[in-house]
């Protein structure tokens, strides 16, 4: 018999954990993605039945969830095979930071906890405002975000507005109204053309190597590389589009950008 609100809960991406943690209403959770690391005990205390774009049905399904959690065109997959299943679903696919907030609002009212999700969103609407408006030296530096080596996949949307709320400019910023990583692949010309005074790169979980983006072709004289300003965001801080992208994510950047966080 399905419960409201739900009292297990399967998340197929870490977003969504994180955000359930923060709301004190961690103990619905009853499986978790592969990549949940935060917090830090969601590895010994949740089992992990998921990676992301594929999920061992039948663990799921074993946990008898009253909702999953997924995200996104690319848990198409895993999804068709839970509602075929009779399992309820919400879909979350937000791209931006109002989606994130949208989604931490939506979150806590399907759990239950609508006003104190709406105070964790405040929260995070204030401190991104207080850091946007903070006094910076000096011009914005250029920015160039890079999200995959192989093709280069840049401009997703809610990092390139933090680097703007960090008192940065994105070098790319049209490319954060492209939803898929498809449309956001973009040539070396381009980023030789655009001359960013930092890069910033994070590729989807696999270590970034600055000597690979200091070698490329023509990329010798980019300011961020002749100046050495190649810093790794690690990709659980700053690719999930949740929590930990308005925090860590943005204090990284931040800080890689005028050598302090925020």
């Amino acid at each position: 018999m399905r419960q409201f609100p739900p009292r297990r809960i399967v998340c197929l991406t870490e977003e969504t954990v994180e955000t359930l943690y923060l709301l004190g209403e961690q103990e619905r959770i009853v499986g978790v993605s592969g990549y949940a690391v935060r917090p830090p005990q969601v590895r010994r205390e949740k089992p992990r039945v998921a990676a992301f774009i594929s999920a061992d049905i039948p663990k799921i399904l074993a946990l008898e969830p009253d909702l999953v959690l997924a995200f996104s065109d690319l848990q198409a997959g895993i999804v068709a095979d839970l509602v075929r299943a009779g399992v309820a679903i919400h879909v979350f696919n937000q791209r931006d930071i109002a989606g994130i907030l949208a989604m931490i609002r939506t979150l806590g009212a399907i759990v239950g906890a609508a006003e104190r999700a709406d105070q964790l969103a405040r929260s995070f609407e204030e401190r991104l405002a207080r850091i946007a408006a903070t006094p910076r030296p000096g011009p914005k530096p250029k920015v160039y975000f890079e999200e995959w080596d192989d093709p280069l996949i840049s401009g997703i949307g809610w990092v390139s507005e933090l680097i703007e709320i960090a008192g940065g400019e994105d070098t790319l910023p049209n490319l954060r109204f492209q939803q898929a990583a498809k449309d956001r692949i973009i040539s070396s010309e381009m980023v030789r053309d655009a001359a960013p005074d930092v890069i910033l790169a994070s590729w989807c979980g696999k270590k970034v190597v600055p000597d690979r983006i200091r070698q490329r072709p023509g990329w010798s004289e980019i300011p961020a590389v002749r100046n050495n300003r190649i810093v790794e965001i690690k990709s659980t801080i700053i690719l999930q589009p949740g929590p930990a992208a308005l925090t860590d994510g943005l204090d990284a950047i931040a800080k890689a950008l005028w050598g302090k966080s925020p």
